[in-house]
């Protein structure tokens, strides 16, 4: 069955905090408060934003401030109202929404 879904990608750099704790765990944490059904947050090899300012991880240079985006799914609505609080722990970076169709989710109700 596929059901109609929002994907929500937000995209900050590792050394982003939120209260003291990396702010994509914050945003993680978050989500399971919530209820969300699912959330991840992936690392990036290299990117730059806004500022034009190159994030990388070579191997020649050690990076603790390598691009990442956290992916967030859920209905509408679930994601309509966690999305002020996500925004209220950004300093910068970029939120981007999606309409999303769900093919296959864990069918025993179980994480992934």
């Amino acid at each position: 069955m596929i059901e109609n879904q929002k994907l929500v990608r937000i995209f900050i750099s590792e050394s982003g905090k939120w209260k003291n704790e990396p702010l994509y765990m914050a945003i993680i944490n978050l989500c399971r408060e919530k209820g969300i059904k699912g959330s991840t947050a992936i690392r990036g090899i290299a990117g730059y934003g806004l500022h034009n300012k190159l994030h990388t991880g070579r191997v020649l240079r050690l990076s603790g401030d390598l691009p990442l985006v956290v992916e967030i799914v859920d209905s509408e609505e679930k994601i309509e109202a966690i999305l002020p609080a996500i925004d209220d722990m950004l300093d910068g970076g970029l939120i981007t929404l999606e309409n999303i169709e769900v093919f296959r989710q864990d069918r025993e109700g179980n994480n992934a």
